[in-house]
């Protein structure tokens, strides 16, 4: 049995309570590992590569591009085990 773990909108900088979804670096259903850059995300000064916070098989969420959302908001998630 596989566990998922949480793939989120992260805290970009101090002030950030959400930050844009720009688009996914890896296929949905495609294997990723640790530390791995899987999606890129942008506040109105930066937009950075996020990387996947476990090993396993990424999994899409309901994300849009181009689409602001609240730190936090799960996007996605990774199969574990």
């Amino acid at each position: 049995m596989s566990n998922t773990v949480s793939v989120q909108i992260p805290k970009l900088n101090m002030a950030a309570t959400e930050a844009t979804f720009i688009s996914w670096l890896v296929e949905d259903g495609a294997t990723v590992v640790e530390e791995q850059a899987i999606y890129t995300a942008a506040t109105d000064k930066v937009e950075v590569e996020i990387e996947a916070p476990a090993s396993g098989i990424l999994r899409h969420g309901t994300a849009e591009e181009d689409e602001d959302y609240e730190v936090g908001t799960e996007i996605g998630q990774i199969e574990v085990g």
